[in-house]
């Protein structure tokens, strides 16, 4: 099976499975380039929720991050084009 380059995966091990699918886990992905195997080691409370985000019973509100295109009015064909 071919490996594709330039896409780098990041297997990552709970620490309190590490003892158990660290050393199998490398040994499974040796061979694959594109593959590290990593283990969480973050403690602590999560930083994400630190009240930043929205009020309780709200819901976030995603948005198209694309460039917005100019409107080009109304595409519609005058009648008098199929005379």
């Amino acid at each position: 099976m071919p490996i594709e380059t330039g896409t780098m995966i990041y297997c990552v091990i709970p620490q309190e499975l590490e003892a158990e699918l660290y050393e199998k886990l490398v040994e499974h992905y040796k061979d694959n380039p594109n593959v590290e195997v990593i283990v969480d080691r973050r403690s602590g409370p999560d930083r994400r929720s630190n009240g930043s985000g929205p009020p309780e019973g709200e819901q976030r509100i995603i948005r198209d991050r694309r460039r917005m295109r100019p409107s080009l009015g109304s595409t519609d064909v005058p009648e008098s084009a199929f005379e």
